[in-house]
């Protein structure tokens, strides 16, 4: 149970209700704060419909930082939003594996994208092997954005996990098809 009471669009000022354009519990629960969450929603924003980086290694790094962290939040809605960027379930089951050090298929770009992810998630960031690996497959603007993209992630599943956050009955059959788990 969220920490803080979810708001609805009656809850807000007029001129912050466009916050819950989409009515998710992160974002009904982060506009307690209304320049957080925009604030919030303008890199979010950027990572999505704006960057260079190919959507669904974004995705994947996406999922491999929720998985890490065990965010039941995040997992569902990027396995959702993911195969909507290309993400299969064959990817999804070997970013289970690579994490459990088991042999994939992946391809190289996209193992060595879950190896980043793992890095940064664990701290305090990627290794220099991974990151001269990571210059061989990307230019610096793409680079950058991975980075970025990744360490935003970082900070939402801490934020997903202390704020206690709900995942939306919709997103449950996603975690029932792909369980997190138990540590």
């Amino acid at each position: 149970m969220a920490r803080l009471p979810y708001l609805d669009k009656a809850d807000l000022a007029p001129s912050d209700q466009d916050l819950l354009a989409r009515n998710i519990n992160l974002f009904r629960c982060l506009v307690h704060s209304p320049g957080g969450a925009r604030a919030q929603h303008v890199l979010g924003h950027y990572i999505r419909h704006k960057s260079r980086l190919d959507p669904r290694l974004r995705e994947m790094a996406i999922l491999q930082v929720g998985w890490v962290a065990r965010s039941p939040y995040e997992w569902s809605h990027h396995i959702k939003i993911g195969y909507d960027f290309g993400v299969t379930d064959a990817d999804i089951r070997a970013i289970i594996d690579d994490t459990a050090g088991r042999p994939t298929a992946l391809e190289p770009v996209a193992k060595l994208v879950l190896r980043a992810a793992r890095e940064i998630a664990a701290g305090p960031g990627a290794s220099e092997a991974t990151f001269e690996a990571l210059r061989a497959h990307f230019d610096n603007e793409r680079l950058v954005d991975l980075v970025i993209t990744i360490s935003f992630y970082c900070a939402v599943v801490r934020l997903l996990a202390t704020l206690r956050i709900d995942v939306e009955p919709e997103y449950m059959p996603y975690l029932e098809k792909y369980p997190l788990p138990r540590d």
